[in-house]
């Protein structure tokens, strides 16, 4: 299982600033792949810059180990949702990815698990391979309700896709209280859930979607702890937020797995 490590630059970066980043990251992977320290067979790396850097991003990547991603996406393919974009739009800018409920558009945009299944459903109709974000808060965590609120939020999406659509995904599991707040869940809290996550997949769609789904890890990963997740059996890449603004520091994550 190729693992995939994707970084999420958020509302960050100028058009011209993402550019720049981008070269930098495929000028490091080059290197790392020459040097032996990157196998172009191991791993897919992803950018996920904004949507009006997302076009340039792509050209600047165009023909190299570095692949495209949205951010949000709507599920209707045109019409009057203004401020929207649409999975086709995305992919004739040159994504091949898209996110699909971040915490952040969970939390602060209000979108339901249902609202999520949709998306996810409309980018693999349009040949965009999603990755769906799901986690739980420090709250749900203190409770024991984690893998309550998981379950429900992975359901909801398995739910309306049929076996091929489900195991060509991937999956993110992004705990909401380690995002961008410097805590990580320690390697075997991640794995815990990861593989509870993958009894899950087993138990509603089969071993074929389970043993085929790539299941990211998220929330405050930096060099100084990537190798020690990515070491863990069921976690199969990682969903990287700002240390992705920086391609040194996300190329020592890529060569970390």
């Amino acid at each position: 299982m190729k693992t995939i490590i994707a970084g999420n630059w958020k509302m960050n970066l100028t058009v011209a600033q993402s550019i720049a980043l981008a070269a930098n990251v495929v000028t490091q992977a080059n290197a790392a792949l020459q040097s032996g320290a990157l196998n172009a067979d191991d791993v897919e790396i992803v950018l996920a810059p904004t949507a009006l850097a997302l076009y340039p991003v792509a050209e600047t990547v165009r023909g190299s180990l570095v692949s495209v991603s949205g951010q949000n996406s709507y599920f209707e393919e045109k019409g009057a949702f203004t401020g929207e974009v649409s999975n086709g739009l995305l992919g004739a800018a040159g994504a091949q990815y898209c996110l699909v409920g971040h915490s952040e558009r969970r939390q602060l945009f209000g979108e339901t698990d249902e609202w999520v299944a949709k998306k996810t459903k409309a980018l693999l109709d349009g040949g965009l391979t999603p990755i769906v974000c799901i986690g739980e808060t420090l709250e749900e965590r203190e409770r024991n309700q984690t893998m309550d609120v998981v379950s429900r939020q992975l359901r909801a999406v398995l739910s309306v896709l049929n076996e091929d659509e489900a195991a060509s995904m991937v999956l993110a599991y992004e705990p909401i209280w380690a995002i961008g707040t410097g805590r990580t869940a320690s390697p075997e809290q991640a794995q815990e859930v990861h593989a509870n996550l993958r009894e899950v997949i087993t138990r509603h769609s089969g071993s074929f979607v389970a043993d085929r789904l790539r299941i990211q890890y998220g929330g405050s990963v930096k060099p100084a702890n990537a190798a020690d997740l990515l070491s863990q059996p069921d976690i199969n890449g990682a969903l990287v937020g700002g240390a992705s603004l920086d391609a040194e520091s996300f190329l020592a994550i890529i060569t970390a797995s």
